[in-house]
């Protein structure tokens, strides 16, 4: 039969969607979708030239989906490598002879590798930039004193300390990593340093160990010991055992710290130190999206402290992130910006400190951050839609032909339910809808898969695969980077039943709670 397909187009295909089987399904799941689909798309049983040209290539296309995946060598390396493994000039990557677990034993050997050499290239550099600004002059003046001296009529704000540091990781094997940092420090004209050498072996999927060094001209050197195990999926410890030399002699600490997940973005920790500033703690860390919320109680020696500090988060595609507090994060560096407004609870210092940069974040975000961030995804859905425009088309067309191709054998298959008070897809739409809250810009881009639907239906039910949908037999994506659903009203038994289901969501109908409730 004839035409060879184009790799390009076998290339875009999905063969688990294609014959609308799982990914785990059996040989014999695959042979009754294969036979069925060669029934609708056989060129013999179309007369019509245009037509039959189309049910051809269709039908080949259909017939390398099963080729692939009834074969366990083939269906092993497609699962792995995808279609252009099994394309590569003598089998380059895994010997045909091999079974599935010797190829999916090879393909694991070559991650390790390649994991390895990423390790090896990898020094996850890590950055804090703190920069004090005292500007209590704008709020604590004289004004009546200083009116005479030149310069005085302009607040005078100023640099009083700042703290830089820097920390790199150089991975020696993939369970062995080696850590340097090192940090600066100077405030009102006195500052000093440090250096500090980690060795961290993980020792198992549960837990690491750390070994560090360090030294300074503010304090001694430091010989340190750190232990981490998990105890529970949701549980762990951490135990850090320390030796500072000093003038004053050997100084040891110990901290322990006991920490749960309380949910999904929430910890709770315990934390018991003792030696260097005793103390006792506990803490609750809720981080989002979108806020960072930190309680805590410290009972210690010297500083005993509650704390409740909130932060509210905005941020775009670049990892780019602005917080109340002026602390701005970019990839792994972080600059911090405390500013110290006033040593006095004055009205004007709490306002320019709360009120003013949260009326400024709200500005910012709805006039700038909101519309710049929706300019910019429009601007990559459109260069998307642009590079994909040709291979749309092609898959429109396909679409159509099958859909042409289905319509004899979607006649037979209402009359049959018709008989029987079965299933019959009355109407379903499958792309973007736009609901009452979307924006007015928005269109609906959705296309009619009414017939591809009905043409899938067997015995008075249908059931769709957990895969996305474009690549069913009669569909194509209308709106490319975009999130889709399908929406289908059908009717069982003479009721009319709805449902919407997202575009990789398994959907098996008919069912009673799809059912439309008529009584009102």
């Amino acid at each position: 039969m004839a035409t060879a397909l184009n790799e390009e187009e076998l290339d875009n295909e999905d063969y688990y969607s294609l014959l609308n089987v799982r990914r785990e399904a059996s040989s014999e799941e695959l042979k009754a979708a294969y036979r069925r689909l060669c029934m609708l798309y056989h060129p013999d049983k179309h007369r019509d030239p245009e037509l039959k040209s189309q049910a051809e290539r269709l039908f080949n296309l259909v017939h390398q989906a099963y080729e692939v995946l009834s074969d366990p060598q083939t269906r092993a390396i497609y699962d792995i490598y995808g279609k252009r493994g099994l394309e590569m000039e003598g089998w380059e990557v895994v010997e045909r002879r091999r079974t599935p677990a010797e190829i999916r034993e090879e393909f694991e050997r070559l991650q390790r590798e390649r994991e390895e050499r990423r390790l090896q290239q990898r020094t996850n550099p890590k950055g804090t930039i703190s920069v004090g600004i005292d500007a209590t002059d704008l709020f604590d003046r004289y004004e009546e004193e200083y009116e005479d001296m030149s310069g005085s009529g302009f607040p005078q704000i100023e640099i009083n300390k700042m703290h830089i540091s820097q920390s790199i990781e150089a991975p020696l094997t993939a369970s062995d990593t080696a850590i340097l940092s090192g940090s600066l420090s100077t405030q009102n004209g006195n500052g000093g340093g440090s250096i500090n050498f980690a060795l961290r072996r993980v020792t198992s999927a549960k837990g690491w160990g750390e070994l560090e060094f360090g030294a300074g001209d503010l304090q001694g050197p430091l010989f340190g010991l750190k232990l981490f195990r998990n105890l529970t999926p949701r549980c762990f410890v951490t135990t850090n055992c320390a030796l500072q030399f000093s003038s004053r002699g050997i100084r040891p600490g110990l901290t322990t710290v006991l920490a749960r997940n309380l949910d999904k973005n929430t910890v709770g920790y315990l934390q018991w130190r003792w030696g260097i500033q005793s103390a006792m703690n506990t803490s609750i860390v809720r981080d989002t999206k979108t806020s960072h919320f930190t309680v805590a109680l410290q009972l210690g020696i010297p500083h005993s402290f509650a704390l409740i500090s909130y932060q509210h988060k905005f941020q775009d595609d670049d990892q780019t992130r602005v917080k109340g507090s002026l602390k701005l994060n970019r990839a792994s560096q972080t600059y911090f910006f405390p500013i110290h407004l006033t040593d006095q609870l004055l009205p004007s210092a709490v306002f320019y400190a709360t009120v003013g940069p949260l009326v400024l974040y709200f500005a910012l975000h709805r006039l700038v951050i909101k519309p710049y961030l929706r300019a910019q995804k429009e601007k990559e859905l459109e260069k998307q839609r642009e590079s994909t425009a040709t291979d749309i088309l092609q898959k429109k067309q396909e679409a159509e032909s099958a859909v042409r191709l289905m319509q004899e054998s979607v006649r037979r298959i209402i009359e049959a339910e018709e008989s029987r008070m079965g299933l019959i897809i009355v109407n379903a739409w499958y792309g973007k809808f736009v609901n009452d809250k979307s924006k007015k810009s928005e269109k609906v881009k959705v296309i009619d898969v009414t017939v591809p639907l009905q043409c899938l239906v067997k015995d008075s039910k249908l059931i769709l695969t957990e895969a996305s949908k474009a690549g069913l037999p009669g569909f194509y994506d209308p709106c490319v980077g975009e999130e889709k659903n399908l929406k289908v009203l059908y009717q069982f038994r003479g009721v009319l039943h709805q449902v919407m289901a997202l575009d990789s969501e398994a959907l098996r109908i008919p069912k009673q709670s799809h059912r439309i409730d008529t009584d009102g």
